[in-house]
């Protein structure tokens, strides 16, 4: 149930969607249903795909021990990644991983993973347009969305997909969790469109 501060928008066009959608870290415990969590995938099957592959497949996860267990083993392992991009030259502060509260799925109680096994050039491009579409969805759905790509790697080693069902054939390529949101995040600016040419 929404809390009274957030009503769930109705009728809003896709413009208002873009506009609306939100990258959202912080979440009630409120479980998604089922009838939402099929929305929401049927939203991402209608992506865009190249060759009409429909490379996608999805693992839900709505078990928050499990979640507990995977934002616990991902830190460590994005630490380290982080580590060797700033050694790299690449700036970023991620000290709050280290803390042992720190729950990297903002306490969401669903995370929608999508795979595909890697056949052509286009499936990661293919799972990340079915993504974009999944998020949308939510927000039409009053929900709040957060790709965790610090989740990626994890999610990645073979005992971590041997327990979450993923054969190893498959790739997960986009983590993403979906749930009630808390309050509502403030918008973020956005650079003006960078067109680096305009031929007529």
């Amino acid at each position: 149930m929404l809390p009274p501060t957030i009503e769930k928008p109705r009728g809003r066009n896709i413009f208002e969607a873009i506009l609306a959608r939100r990258s959202v870290r912080a979440y009630l415990p409120d479980k998604i249903s089922k009838n939402d969590i099929q929305t929401l995938l049927e939203a991402a099957v209608r992506a865009p795909t190249a060759m009409h592959e429909e490379p996608w497949a999805f693992v839900v996860v709505q078990n928050r021990q499990i979640l507990r267990q995977l934002s616990d083993r991902a830190k460590p392992i994005f630490i380290e990644e982080m580590r060797h991009r700033n050694a790299q030259g690449v700036r970023h502060s991620f000290e709050h991983f280290a803390r042992p509260d720190f729950d990297m799925f903002h306490g969401a109680n669903t995370l929608i993973i999508i795979c595909a096994k890697p056949t052509s050039p286009f499936v990661v491009a293919d799972c990340w347009l079915a993504a974009e579409n999944l998020m949308l969805a939510a927000c039409d759905l009053g929900l709040g969305s957060c790709v965790i790509g610090s989740a990626v790697s994890v999610l990645n080693i073979n005992m971590v997909k041997t327990e979450l069902g993923i054969p190893a054939s498959y790739t997960v390529i986009a983590p993403i969790i979906v749930g009630v949101p808390i309050g509502e995040p403030d918008a973020t600016s956005r650079k003006e469109p960078l067109v680096l040419a305009w031929k007529q």
